[in-house]
């Protein structure tokens, strides 16, 4: 699965917006993402721009806090 910058997923945005929702043009023209990435991406940007708070999606988590890696040091010296 490839990985796209935030600007690369909003470039897309602002084209499917512009070609009236037409995946096939957008991708055309982009060479890229799928339809159904495309339309998770139109619903992400339509919420982000109705209540302002930015996406998630695709950012990595931490799977341990910081505590448990210090501790993990510790227990290793």
């Amino acid at each position: 699965m490839a990985k796209y910058t935030r600007e690369q997923r909003q470039r897309a945005v602002e084209l499917y917006v512009k070609y009236e929702c037409c995946a096939a043009d957008v991708i055309r023209e982009l060479g890229y993402p799928s339809r159904e990435a495309l339309r998770m991406w139109h619903r992400d940007w339509l919420d982000e721009q109705g209540t302002g708070v930015s996406s998630q999606r695709g950012e990595r988590y931490a799977r341990y806090t910081e505590e448990q890696k210090r501790a993990s040091v510790w227990t290793i010296i």
